[in-house]
């Protein structure tokens, strides 16, 4: 994209895109001062609903941006005094935005920065006295220690959600349970038969509470929980429990409800079922798999969190059978990977 300054074509470089921007947030600023208007608060709230449609789809680089300039002019909005309800409004909004901020930080691997979000999520949804947004905050949370090793904090986070949640169907009164079940899961040491049974129930309120969920809800991958997710979750937590095969198949049917541009559960599910070809002894079918889902990635589509998976997979085919011939190719796409997208991960 170009334009003509003083008769001259420049190049609309990242610095003059960011000066032109700058200009017009100004001008917004002044326009609102004092006072936010509904137009400016529906533009602000379809802005917040439109990036948790991209979560999935988007890399989180890209995403935090823009998800972090809407956050910004949301800050400036609280400074000045609003009315009770346009102050709700941007509370809720500035919890959404923490929370989805938190969210993306998982991703890319900085759980401090992560766990500072999801504080600053949590206080401003503590100002709405929407216990479901809280109990929101909180699901979305426990996937920090759940994800970096701390089964035992995540177990306690997701049951704090289960307790906000209370009986008001909503995305956390799911997604609680299911945390609880994948936590649970990873205590278990693959088998012991009464933590088996913990997460199970813990699987079986989670269905029942999705089975309540208004349908909006149930279409917000972000904000809500959807469908697949919940299959997704599911499959994973079965896999931590070692049962392969009952993990595979929900796996398989969680793939087929993601779209072609969802790349990032999706590689997920892969890894897992990975995991699960493992698990039966299959360690040719896991490294296909696993290979697949590698390649599948573009640039800027390759978390740290994601990574981890894969190297997951490298470790355990390397305790049941180093000497595979397709294991030293994996390894090579590990390496390759790490090169290609060296901004992801670092921390």
């Amino acid at each position: 994209m170009r334009i003509l300054a003083g008769g001259t074509v420049v190049g609309l470089d990242g610095q003059v895109l960011g000066a032109v921007e700058n200009i017009r947030r100004r001008m917004d600023e002044t326009l609102v001062s004092g006072t936010v208007s509904p137009a400016m608060l529906d533009q602000w709230e379809e802005s917040t609903v439109g990036f948790g449609r991209q979560y999935m789809n988007t890399p989180p680089l890209r995403l935090l941006c823009d998800v972090l300039l809407e956050f910004s002019a949301v800050r400036k909005a609280m400074e000045h005094r609003q009315p009770v309800d346009l102050q709700e409004r941007l509370c809720r909004m500035a919890a959404q935005l923490a929370g989805l901020s938190g969210m993306i930080m998982i991703n890319l691997g900085d759980q401090r920065m992560a766990r500072s979000f999801f504080r600053t999520g949590r206080i401003a949804a503590d100002d709405t006295g929407d216990r479901a947004l809280r109990a929101w905050v909180i699901a979305r949370e426990a996937l920090v220690p759940l994800y970096y090793g701390d089964p035992r904090e995540a177990l306690n986070l997701a049951r704090k959600s289960r307790d906000l949640a209370g009986q008001t169907p909503c995305a956390a009164q799911a997604m609680a349970p299911v945390v609880e079940a994948r936590a649970l899961a990873m205590m278990s040491n693959t088998g012991k038969k009464d933590v088996v049974d913990q997460a199970k129930r813990a699987l079986a309120r989670a269905r029942a509470a999705f089975s309540q969920m208004g349908a909006a809800e149930q279409e917000d991958a972000a904000f809500g929980y959807t469908e697949r997710q919940l299959y997704f979750h599911q499959g994973d937590a079965l896999v931590k429990l070692g049962q392969p095969m009952e993990a595979d198949l929900i796996l398989e049917q969680a793939l087929t409800k993601y779209g072609p541009s969802d790349w990032l559960d999706p590689t997920f599910i892969k890894f897992d079922r990975a995991k699960c070809k493992l698990l039966e002894g299959d360690v040719g079918e896991a490294l296909t798999i696993a290979k697949a889902a590698l390649a599948s990635l573009g640039e800027g589509c390759k978390p740290d969190i994601l990574m981890q998976r894969a190297h997951e997979v490298a470790r355990d085919v390397e305790v049941k059978d180093p000497n595979n011939p397709e294991l030293k190719l994996y390894l090579e796409m590990l390496r390759a990977a790490a090169v290609a997208d060296p901004v992801e991960g670092e921390v």
